[in-house]
């Protein structure tokens, strides 16, 4: 057997949704038997129960919207139509169908997210492991929005303004390129059955490089590469925050049934390449856009140069969105840096009493903490409401789209777009121009 060959044979035994089965399997989660067995049996009866098990499932979810509250931001999410050419099957095909309910003495996992475009939910699984299943619930979330809308507001805020930006400038060039490749290659999902869907957040996406282990490889790298010799603390520290941080954000996405095997050591050596190249450019555009006279028209129009031509790749899908977000919030947050150093905001310290040491915790910093990180994320989660009721109505009414159903409006190129880019724009500029103002103003910056 040739080398080619080889690879070849080792590409398709690490795409195996079987293995991802296996993995989920041995961490306690399983589809219930009688399902799974009548669907080995007989595909169509598979298909003449998915109607009524999917509409016990939404009166099970309503049940359980009532009595939580709204769904948390972010968990907005399109759907993914199929892609013409033969090109990658569909996304999301029977992959969001409700399964029956197990004996009542195991434990079960319910929907852990919902796409409000399109009503697709999660499976009903049976969790043997509890402490697992929300460890990876953990481990999932620190690729998703509310993780980022936290983490590098509170870098900027709290910790290392230079660090956070830095960190924003790496996030979103992995992000970006492992949207776009996405499109390229157009791998879907792993297939259900055998593998139990336990989140759908994602599931119109394609597959290949999972974007989660990218973003779960690049931020703790970095994170260590931006800190070590800047500020003091043992180097041990950092050696094992980025095995630990990566792995389980890796290990989350093949057990909720988002990615194979490959998916993940995909978007890992693919975050090692990105970073060899492009990390010794970080100081550079940094300074860039925080000094340069004309850095903001040239920061804009690159961002949405890069959007256009990656909406160009392919046809619409979430990723669509999750690109305009990613550059707006990138865009923003450049932006907003640079007129922030104008004003003399946020002043990094000089190199010359590098590195830094830890400052003692005091119940003075910790209040001052926690007072910008709230004073804060309410000004920017207003602001991201303010501007979504605003370019949503404005969308509609430029493209001519009826707007009396913002569900079913989202659902257009047009409307997305400008929403999530001009909104994520504005949020990334109040993390770093309007929020720091107002510490200033009320004096806890």
């Amino acid at each position: 057997m040739s080398l080619r060959q080889r690879l070849v044979q080792l590409v398709g035994s690490l795409q195996d949704p079987q293995k991802v089965a296996r993995f989920q399997r041995l961490c306690g989660v399983e589809a219930p038997v009688s399902r799974t067995a009548t669907a080995a049996a007989d595909p169509r009866e598979d298909e003449k129960a998915e109607a009524p098990l999917a509409g016990e499932s939404r009166r099970q979810e309503r049940q359980l919207g009532a009595s939580r509250g709204p769904p948390p931001p972010g968990s907005d999410r399109n759907q993914c139509p199929a892609k013409p050419g033969g090109g990658g099957a569909p996304n999301g095909v029977r992959n969001g169908r409700a399964t029956e309910l197990g004996p009542a003495s195991q434990r079960r996992a319910g929907v852990l997210r919902r796409n409000s475009l399109t009503g697709e939910e999660g499976q009903l699984a049976h969790v043997s492991n509890m402490p697992l299943y929300y460890l990876f619930c953990f481990g999932t979330e620190l690729g998703n929005e509310l993780f980022y809308i936290l983490f590098f507001p509170f870098w900027i805020w709290n910790l290392d303004a230079l660090v956070g930006r830095r960190l924003v400038v790496i996030w979103v060039l992995a992000m970006y390129l492992g949207q776009c490749t996405k499109d390229i290659i157009r791998w879907p999902r792993p297939a259900s059955p055998p593998v139990v869907k336990l989140e759908v957040f994602y599931n119109s996406e394609y597959s290949m490089p999972s974007t989660h282990a990218m973003s779960g490889t690049a931020i703790p790298i970095s994170m260590i590469l931006l800190t070590y010799g800047r500020w003091q603390y043992p180097l041990i520290y950092g050696l094992i925050l980025i095995p630990c941080w990566c792995s389980l954000v890796c290990l989350s996405r093949i057990y909720m049934g988002m990615h194979s095997i490959l998916d993940v050591i995909a978007g890992f050596v693919y975050t090692i390449l990105i970073l060899a190249i492009f990390y010794p450019f970080v100081d550079l555009i940094d300074n860039f856009n925080q000094t340069h006279k004309y850095a903001p028209l040239i920061i804009i129009g690159l961002h949405l140069a890069l959007g256009i031509f990656s909406f160009t790749l392919d046809t619409w899908s979430t990723s669509r969105g999750d690109t305009a977000e990613i550059l707006g919030s990138g865009a923003g947050i450049a932006c907003g840096s640079h007129f922030t150093y104008k004003m003399g905001l946020i002043l990094d310290p000089p190199l010359d009493i590098l590195p830094l040491p830890r400052p003692p915790i005091s119940v003075t910093l910790f209040g001052k903490a926690i007072l910008r990180i709230l004073v804060g994320m309410l000004f920017v989660l207003v602001v991201r409401d303010i501007m979504k009721r605003i370019t949503i109505p404005l969308a509609c009414k430029i493209f001519n789209i009826p707007c009396d159903d913002v569900r079913k409006a989202r659902q257009h190129m047009e409307v997305e777009l400008p929403y999530r880019y001009i909104t994520y724009g504005m949020v990334g500029f109040s993390i770093t121009f309007f929020v720091p103002y107002i510490f200033f103003f009320i004096g806890i910056s």
